[in-house]
């Protein structure tokens, strides 16, 4: 009682809880391993980089997702969910919002959360970005990928510029909620800059320590005593899914990441 008086008269900031996801594994992730595991320059698929779906595994982790997600007691579980307009995201975010019980027409769809976009380099792999566009692979590897603005394509720094105001959203329209962030890798990391205040070298040692885990969940719990968020952890994947069926390769192409 003498919390529930001293918070008496705050009111919140951001939401109670954010949980930061990235997409289950797609079929581009399988057809980016296949060309690279081959020497292949350019990464095979059927649709254009929004409309790649899910591979089965994929299915499986979200599922996974949402099972740990409906198993949280009720008022730790997510009533806002925002997503990238990309299928495989939205595959993800519609299996918990099933899970829940909610609608799909439910989701909060949100361009801004798209995937990093790649222009020219779309679709090639690490190797062959370096046969096809040397000059652009040196540039990228002096300027550094945080400002490395392919032709046509964005830069980490562009997808931090929109996602400024997602954030800016979780806080006016979203304070004292709980809201789950369903997009890609680059998000995730993005969103973490942003949120946790960090700045190039630190987001992009996170980066190079390992890749973010299909289904992997970044959580912050909000302090409204500090008016702040709290980190909760990173890159949890659910218990529900088992060892074998963890993934966490990088979205295509790898050498754009």
């Amino acid at each position: 009682m003498e919390r529930n008086s001293a918070m008496e008269g705050k009111t919140a900031r951001w939401p109670n809880r954010i949980w930061v996801v990235r997409h289950g594994q797609s079929a581009g992730n399988v057809a980016r391993d296949h060309a690279e595991a081959h020497g292949i320059s350019l990464i095979e698929l059927e649709h254009r980089d929004a409309d790649v779906p899910l591979s089965t595994l994929g299915e499986r982790q979200s599922r996974a997702l949402a099972e740990w997600t409906r198993a949280q007691p009720e008022a730790d579980r997510p009533q806002v969910v925002l997503v990238s307009p990309y299928v495989r995201a939205r595959q993800t975010a519609e299996a918990v919002m099933s899970r829940l019980g909610h609608a799909s027409s439910a989701l909060i769809v949100d361009e801004r959360l798209r995937e990093k976009e790649f222009g020219v380099l779309d679709r090639y792999t690490s190797s062959g970005i370096l046969a096809t566009f040397p000059e652009l692979a040196e540039q990228r590897k002096l300027v550094g990928k945080f400002y490395f603005r392919p032709p046509g394509g964005e830069s980490w720094c562009d997808v931090i510029l929109r996602l400024r105001g997602v954030v800016a959203d979780l806080q006016n329209s979203h304070a004292g909620a709980n809201v789950m962030v369903v997009g890609h890798q680059v998000i995730v990391n993005c969103m973490r800059y942003l949120l946790e205040g960090l700045d190039e070298r630190t987001v992009l040692d996170i980066d190079r320590q390992a890749d973010v885990p299909n289904c992997g969940v970044t959580e912050y719990q909000s302090s409204i005593e500090a008016g702040n968020l709290e980190l909760v952890r990173t890159n949890f994947v659910p218990p529900e899914l088992p060892a074998d069926a963890r993934t966490g390769s990088p979205d295509k192409p790898a050498g754009a990441r």
